[in-house]
């Protein structure tokens, strides 16, 4: 008979595995994602319009939108093809560019400073107090014309009163701004007119007056002279420049590039044609060289829905006016809710051909046709910030679904929850505006990261300088800590490797932490498949260090230190995950900032600090063995306290002294031990001056005491030390017989005063033997 191997059998599965499911804008709900082919995930992200610096809310949203991305690829598997635009031609690009280029030539062209000068920022003023000011003034304050110069210095009072200033935030957000522009230029033009009385004329007073009223002259120069703007270069320097400004600050902020860039003016041709496709499919209309979107006529057609992310903010005026830019005007619109597709360009914008006259791109289409170059009638993902979603991003599914006569444009839409500083929402108007570039001058990328990981990606993020030197920096702290004490018992053990105890050192407590690590990391993948719920996710893992350092701190030399490398590799490879980490992805841990593994290394260069240590180390312990005296072994141990103390610290090496007399080597950022011993110096001396005062305190009541016995018993119930006709006779010894009307004192009266006087007695003894020994 032949041999034949025993029936196996499929093993049963003890637990299912989570499932991802992510929080749809679509369903406004936690939807089980399902890309259409197979693993390969289509995504598209919104990215920014280039004219000015980019701040917080967009370190929010492409930070998080990155940590999403980075969750997708390197955790779950998925083959992402991640496509974001550059919305590099727009109203607020045209506005800003034709401003800066406006003010700039006036600028260079004014020579001295002259009453015309000062006519002309003077008649700006007045134009901007009207337009801009009076938005948020109550109706009788508002000036008449002619009469702003005196009623400004009585505005100038009230907006000090915070309550009449909050009530005018409320009627336009931007009071605070346009005032403060304001009375800069007010107090700019009465400098200049003293200046030009006084026969001050040059050109660094003129361009001080000018720059003074930056804001108010570029809104004027506009209005003049915008229709003689017509180089396109103009338009395209500025958005190039503030292009390379944000890549720069997204490589800052450790953000992946987009596998695919696209900019608007490199697919203008193919939008043109997504235009002429609407309107073959009955959905847009043409007016004067204009082309809009026909929602009533999409929202009644079958198969279609308008604004499936907000339908309650299809009436919303202000929304919809505002996703139509500052240069657009509702001419030619059958409906409210319809917006341009195509804008017949004014003097003094850029403009490309089309069917339909000179003209330039919608907001809205852009998107839509750049994603549909690359990702065809349907994507997977689509993100972006929740001030988009209407009408921004339902514009886009509308005017897509038109062009492919489709029913679903994205399957996933995501959208990251808005940026609050402080409890209030970030604007300029605030003050409260910050940038990219201000924001990392005080706190890292990490750090920054770290904020977002540990607020959900689709919530609303206040934040705070309490968040940031509060938990961000203890999380910080905590897992720079752990790592730096798990490498260093790694390096102590791989030291030692060849030395063993006889002991295999895996007993309970080692299989509990390594059980502990088999469920953190089932409850790690259960959070992110939780609509990446990365809070959960970053309490897991801090929770799973704890357990670890517990384990460590209760084992001493008898731990295992393979298993706490192996808890230490998992955390460290899920915070690089996260975007996390520094230096080469090899080592333990996350890293630490500033780090890199160089190829090359200069050996002379690393090793000569910690060699001439040594030596010098070295050369102190011998002078003294060689002297033989008799405060010899403290020298030494003075010299041990100094290596650990002060010479070991700027190279970033820390030496942790055991129980057994030998001491854990561990490598840590030079900064880091610096500032911790700063802190402990600055520790020491707040408690010596805490003493100090304390001992003070004590001295400064004993003389008190002292000073309180210089007055004789005898002395204490008579004037001065009492008022006048208090008591009106004493025994021998000072003790009041009677009160100030002759009565004999009561008997607890007389109980009081015995008291007292015994009290004052021993004062007054301890007062003369104190003087006493001061005579000696």
């Amino acid at each position: 008979m032949s041999v034949q191997q025993p029936r196996w059998s499929v093993p049963t599965r003890a637990v299912d595995e989570p499932v991802l499911k992510v929080y749809n804008s679509l369903t406004k709900s936690k939807t089980e994602f399902v890309p259409t082919n197979g693993r390969h995930v289509k995504w598209y992200n919104c990215g920014p319009t280039v004219y000015d610096a980019s701040h917080m809310g967009h370190a929010r949203n492409y930070v998080t939108q990155d940590i999403l991305r980075r969750i997708m690829t390197d955790y779950f598997g998925y083959d992402v093809h991640f496509v974001m635009n550059i919305t590099d031609i727009d109203d607020k690009i045209i506005l800003r560019a034709r401003q800066n280029f406006l003010f700039n030539r006036f600028r260079s062209e004014t020579s001295s400073l002259s009453a015309e000068l000062i006519g002309q920022a003077h008649d700006a003023w007045k134009n901007y107090v009207h337009q801009r000011v009076s938005k948020g003034l109550p109706n009788e304050e508002r000036p008449i014309a002619g009469e702003e110069d005196t009623a400004w210095p009585r505005l100038s009072h009230l907006i000090e009163d915070k309550t009449w200033k909050s009530e005018c935030l409320k009627r336009d957000e931007k009071f605070d701004m346009h005032f403060s522009a304001a009375n800069r230029t007010f107090s700019a033009l009465a400098t200049a007119r003293a200046l030009l009385a006084s026969n001050q004329k040059g050109q660094d007073v003129a361009v001080k007056l000018i720059d003074e009223a930056r804001d108010i002259l570029a809104l004027s120069l506009d209005e003049k002279y915008k229709d003689t703007v017509s180089d396109p270069s103009i338009f395209r320097s500025l958005a190039a420049h503030w292009e390379g400004e944000f890549f720069k600050d997204m490589e800052r902020l450790r953000v992946r590039e987009p596998d695919t860039l696209t900019r608007v003016t490199e697919y203008v041709p193919e939008i043109a044609e997504f235009v002429q496709g609407i309107i073959k499919n009955g959905y847009a209309y043409e007016f004067e060289g204009s082309v809009y979107f026909d929602t009533r006529a999409f929202d009644s057609s079958e198969g279609h829905d308008y604004a499936k992310l907000e339908p309650w903010s299809k009436g919303n005026r202000e929304l919809l006016e505002e996703g139509e830019g500052a240069l657009s005007t509702n001419n030619g619109r059958r409906s409210a809710s319809d917006f341009a597709l195509w804008k017949a360009s004014k003097p003094g914008e850029p403009s490309w051909p089309s069917p339909w006259g000179p003209g330039r791109p919608g907001w809205h289409i852009e998107c839509s046709v750049m994603a549909s170059a690359i990702f065809g009638n349907n994507m997977d993902i689509h993100s972006g910030g929740i001030d988009l979603a209407f009408p921004h991003h339902d514009n886009e599914m509308a005017q897509s679904e038109a062009f492919h006569n489709c029913g679903s444009w994205v399957n996933y839409f995501i959208h990251t929850g808005h940026l609050h500083i402080e409890g209030l929402k970030m604007s300029k108007s605030l003050k409260n505006f910050i940038t990219i570039d201000e924001i990392l001058q005080r706190f890292t990328a990490r750090q920054l990261r770290l904020a977002f990981l540990s607020q959900m990606w689709s919530a609303k993020v206040d934040f705070s300088e309490s968040l940031m030197s509060g938990e961000v920096k203890t999380i910080e702290t905590n897992l720079n800590n752990f790592f730096t004490r798990v490498r260093a018992l790694v390096s102590q053990s791989r030291a030692a490797k060849d030395r063993s105890d006889g002991q295999h050192h895996y007993e309970s407590a080692e299989r509990e932490l390594t059980d502990v690590l088999y469920e953190s990391q089932s409850a790690f993948r259960a959070a992110l498949c939780d609509s990446f719920n990365t809070p959960e996710a970053l309490k897991i893992i801090r929770d799973l260090v704890s357990r670890t350092n517990i384990y460590i701190n209760s084992h001493g030399k008898d731990l295992n230190v393979s298993v706490i490398e192996h808890v230490a590799r998992w955390v460290g490879q899920m915070l690089r995950m996260f975007g996390l980490g520094e230096g080469e992805k090899s080592e333990l841990g996350w890293g630490q900032e500033g780090e890199q593994g160089e190829q090359g290394t200069n050996r002379e260069e690393v090793l000569m600090p910690y060699l001439r240590t040594l030596s010098s180390f070295r050369d102190g312990v011998r002078r003294l063995a060689i002297a033989k005296g008799d405060n010899s072994l403290k020298d030494i141990l003075a010299l041990c306290d100094r290596l650990r103390d002060v010479d070991l610290v700027p190279l970033g090496v820390a030496l942790d002294d055991l129980e057994d007399g030998g001491a854990l080597v561990k490598l840590v950022a030079p900064a880091e031990l610096l500032k911790a011993r700063e802190e402990k110096r600055l520790k020491a001396e707040a408690q010596a001056a805490k003493k100090a005062a304390m001992v003070e305190a004590d001295r400064q009541k004993r003389l008190a005491k002292i000073e309180r016995g210089r007055v004789p018993p005898a002395e204490l119930f008579k004037p001065p030390n009492v008022p006048e006709s208090t008591y009106g006779s004493w025994n021998d010894d000072g003790i009041p017989l009677t009160d100030g009307e002759g009565k004999e004192l009561s008997k607890n009266q007389r109980k009081n005063v015995q008291k007292d006087w015994t009290a004052q007695k021993k004062l007054h003894d301890d007062f003369l033997a104190w003087q006493e020994g001061h005579r000696q």
